[in-house]
């Protein structure tokens, strides 16, 4: 039997197993969140790309011409932030980050020259979050740069590891799910800025 996308049940349940794999960690947010942005690109509603991370190719294998194959690179420098555009003539920055933990977000996931990004986005009047998805809760949250940086500064102090689910609950947003706009975070910066 197949979807009315076309795929039939056996390709659906394939691609959830992979999202679910090591390596396909934090995929799945991505994937929504692309598909967000492609819808706001075509609804002319805003323009936000993914970022494409530097590389330094090193190495190609010409098995054939048409197959080419990068055997070794290396990131040139250090990435910022995932996604970056443009929405009712302000800048737009952030990050999108996919966890297991239940309880809190780690700050292991994020690295420092990024929260130092955010913190200068912010300082040039731009709009800066970072997208949190709960993977085993279902949830994900909009999350402003200014709750996230405070909270990595205490945590620079000798403070909390982690920033609790509670704060992320009390001091962020519930991004809901749409079927066009799977991560609709348009909606909540109406709400903070417009």
């Amino acid at each position: 039997m197949n979807y009315p996308n076309g795929k039939n049940a056996a390709a659906i349940h394939q691609q959830a197993a992979m999202r679910q794999s090591h390596g396909n960690r934090g995929m799945t947010l991505e994937n929504d969140i692309n598909e967000t942005n492609k819808f706001y690109l075509e609804t002319d509603r805003a323009i936000i790309h993914k970022k494409p991370t530097p590389i330094q190719i090193v190495n190609v294998n010409y098995p054939k011409r048409s197959a080419a194959v990068i055997t070794e690179a290396y990131f040139k420098q250090a990435s910022t932030t995932d996604y970056n555009g443009i929405y009712k003539a302000k800048y737009v920055d952030f990050e999108a980050k996919e966890t297991k933990n239940t309880t809190s977000f780690p700050f292991s996931n994020i690295h420092e020259h990024q929260m130092k990004h955010m913190a200068k986005v912010l300082q040039h009047g731009g709009i800066c979050f970072i997208i949190i998805r709960f993977s085993k809760l279902g949830e994900t949250y909009y999350v402003p740069a200014e709750v996230l940086l405070a909270s990595w500064k205490s945590h620079l102090k000798g403070g909390r590891k982690s920033l609790p689910y509670k704060d992320i609950q009390q001091k962020g947003f519930l991004i809901p799910f749409h079927y066009q706009a799977r991560v609709n975070y348009l909606n909540i910066i109406d709400h903070l800025y417009f």
